[in-house]
């Protein structure tokens, strides 16, 4: 059916409808006329306009993985405090948009008895963006939402709390092709694979066809093979980065390996260019075993990661930016890390990023 879109039919339904169409009406009203923010408390904040309406916020820490359910009845209290205006965020936050001050304290009370944690904003813990992992990717080396979920439990005071020197973003990648935001995080966990794909050499020639296999690595690792007399592949070791690319289209080629997958941290990545330029994350750990369902040695390396930060860093400085201040050196020193081989970035075209040797890299 046509679609009406600032008073024109459109007569397809190609491509989103418009975004002002979904705007609460005080957002409408004042678009382009906000003056400022500020955090009210943990979790609540306000934008005043120049017309003097004010719009609240009510910050939420969801998870990605939802249900219908879980969506209803985020939905009727939507409907019961801020006429069923909220929004999802990039980092799985749920954001209920109120323009009536006194429901702020009824709605923080009923979203807490149901166990939903207010907060996130300001000088905390961010809600933690991450990826499928074992529910449903493919070519995942560790599990993101029981890692994630493990995280939260042991971090949940930075969460609700003003108790950093600024804003921590986390993000968790169940493997290298990096689905998450762990590029751009201050502190990210990232799924590693550490051995090439195991070839069923009797099953390719059935599953899989053979020059889309070959065609979907990105480093020509996969070649093609005769094998017992059949067609089939094999995979240059030395060439090949355990993205799982190849597993994508071939099912002959599973990637995944309990004994050898785990994860590797990376910190300093954020997204925001105030007061320094953005950043990417570099490595931490190169290597932690997966051992769920609690994954402690992740949760020891992430808490010594942000007990140093809280403690070295000045009011406001980014994990980036104290970082870039006290040194690669002395971040290894107070956290304890080895500084190993895998921390030099020896890719075959580093020399072009100026990246090449460890003297660059600290």
């Amino acid at each position: 059916m046509p679609d009406v879109d600032k008073g024109t039919v459109r007569i397809t339904d190609i491509g989103p409808p418009n975004y002002e169409n979904f705007l609460p009406p005080i957002i409408k009203k004042n678009y382009g006329k906000w003056l400022y923010h500020e955090i009210l408390k943990p979790g609540v904040m306000v934008h005043v306009s120049e017309t003097g309406d004010k719009l609240y916020t009510v910050r939420v820490g969801s998870t990605r993985i939802v249900s219908s359910d879980f969506v209803r009845e985020i939905s009727d209290i939507a409907d019961k405090y801020c006429n069923g205006y909220l929004r999802f965020t990039t980092r799985n936050n749920l954001e209920f948009l109120l323009d009536k001050e006194e429901n702020i304290e009824p709605l923080i009370k009923e979203l807490q008895a149901l166990g939903f944690p207010v907060g996130g904003m300001d000088h905390s813990l961010g809600n933690i963006v991450h990826t499928q992992g074992w529910l449903h990717c493919h070519t995942s080396a560790s599990d993101a939402s029981g890692v994630v979920k493990a995280l939260m439990d042991e971090f949940y005071d930075y969460f609700v709390g003003d108790k950093l020197p600024a804003k921590v973003r986390m993000a968790f990648a169940c493997c290298l092709n990096m689905c998450g935001s762990v590029g751009a995080s201050d502190i990210a966990i990232v799924g590693m694979h550490r051995r090439p794909p195991t070839v069923m050499a009797d099953r390719v020639k059935d599953l899989c066809e053979i020059p889309s296999t070959i065609a979907a690595c990105p480093v020509d690792a996969v070649r093609p093979k005769t094998i017992n007399g059949k067609p089939s592949v094999e995979i240059d070791e030395d060439r090949c980065v355990f993205c799982g690319n190849c597993y994508t289209v071939c099912p002959a080629l599973p990637i995944a390996d309990p004994l050898n997958d785990g994860l590797a941290i990376f910190v300093g990545g954020k997204v925001a260019n105030a007061r320094t330029k953005p950043t990417f994350s570099k490595l931490a750990v190169p290597w932690l075993p997966n051992n769920p369902p609690r994954w402690p040695e992740v949760i020891e390396a992430v808490r010594t990661i942000l007990e140093a930060y809280k403690d070295g860093a000045r009011r406001g400085e980014r994990v980036a930016e104290w970082i870039e201040r006290i040194g690669w050196p002395k971040f290894f020193k107070i956290t304890g890390f080895e500084f190993t081989k895998y921390h030099i970035d020896d890719f075959r075209l580093g020399e072009a990023t100026m990246n090449y040797s460890n003297y660059a890299r600290l």
